[in-house]
């Protein structure tokens, strides 16, 4: 399975993965998946970095590649979805998220209830 990690999911995988479910440790364990970092999530890391937001002492690049995560860029083609996109969540990096997943078909690993209300499969 492709799997699209959500910012936070990524961020609980490096710094404190019991946060996460033992099924989805296993699914991001596990040589079968293909599990992806978006430069989304870079962006949001970086961001909210340089905002104060969120102390980061790590480089999220060499971290997704020590830990067996493929980068996944955000595309023009990608983007165009958003405007089809209903406002069931306002917020623009997982709505980029979404979009991204939706256009390359890869199921999103989240904690964010509000992913369910649109057309993305998830990562139960």
């Amino acid at each position: 399975m492709k799997i699209l990690l959500d910012t936070h999911i990524f961020l609980w995988a490096i710094s404190a993965p019991e946060r996460l479910p033992a099924k989805w440790r296993a699914e991001l364990e596990s040589q079968a998946n293909q599990v992806y970092l978006s430069a989304v999530s870079v962006a949001e890391i970086m961001i909210k970095s340089s905002i104060g937001k969120l102390d980061v002492q790590f480089n999220p690049l060499d971290i997704a590649d020590k830990s067996g995560f493929d980068l996944l860029d955000f595309t023009a083609q990608d983007a165009l979805l958003l405007n089809e996109m209903p406002f069931h969540h306002r917020d623009p990096f997982d709505r980029m998220l979404i979009a991204q997943a939706t256009q390359k078909r890869i199921a999103i690993m989240t904690d964010d209830a509000k992913f369910s209300r649109y057309e993305c499969r998830l990562v139960k």
